[in-house]
């Protein structure tokens, strides 16, 4: 049930908050070299940011023998897992969250990473205290650019999508916001540029979230009150 009187943030996580996006890329281009699958890491990276499925989908084409999907997945998330315990945020990552709570704003992370993910993600980001809630992998039945997750994130946390404002740093975090008219904030450090994230539909771009902090008076979060 949503609640009319309050407003929040939707926040993406990988390559958004937490410095993952290039790590994912690096797990994947290996995960498929191993496959025998050659693919440009710059393929690879320009895909991030949707599900696998979709990825694979992308990558390897729709019409693919999909019986080693799975396969090519878990030898992703062991790839990727090596990585957990040096996570990074992002810069202003932690006192962007914290700034948008003392705003009195829900913060809320709508990721869909799989559930062993998020538990490094949350690590990583230490700001447990201002979180609301947080979604998974398991929430959405469809992955970006779909918006399942965001409809997820809006249910867990009682909000409305005219009261919110989601912040990712791929087009497709902007393609899934745009398709429940949320307004979307993109982020260029996960390594999509200002241009392609404003000429999706973002409706503002900054370089990290320290800078979206900076900014935090004159930016769309500062519209919901």
């Amino acid at each position: 049930m949503t609640d009319d009187k309050r407003r929040g943030v939707l926040f993406d996580a990988d390559g958004t908050l937490v410095d993952t996006t290039y790590l994912h890329t690096v797990s994947w281009w290996e995960a498929l070299r191993q496959a025998d699958h050659r693919v440009p890491m710059a393929r690879i990276h320009r895909s991030i940011g949707m599900g696998s499925d979709k990825l694979l989908d992308h990558l390897l084409g729709a019409e693919r023998d999909r019986d080693a999907d799975g396969r090519l997945r878990d030898a992703h998330d062991a790839l990727y897992g090596e990585y957990w315990e040096r996570l990074t945020p992002l810069p202003g990552a932690r006192e962007l969250l914290r700034a948008c709570a003392e705003r009195g704003l829900r913060v809320v992370l709508a990721t869909s990473a799989a559930e062993h993910e998020v538990t490094a993600l949350r690590a990583a980001l230490d700001a447990d205290d201002v979180i609301d809630s947080v979604t998974s992998s398991a929430d959405a039945q469809e992955s970006k650019p779909a918006p399942d997750i965001l409809v997820a994130a809006l249910e867990q946390s009682g909000l409305a999508a005219e009261r919110v404002v989601f912040v990712g740093d791929s087009v497709w975090d902007v393609a899934a916001a745009g398709k429940l008219d949320i307004p979307c904030i993109g982020l260029t450090c996960g390594g999509t540029g200002r241009a392609e994230l404003a000429g999706a539909g973002a409706v503002a771009v900054y370089d990290d979230p320290a800078a979206l902090r900076d900014a935090l008076s004159d930016s769309a979060i500062a519209s919901l009150g």
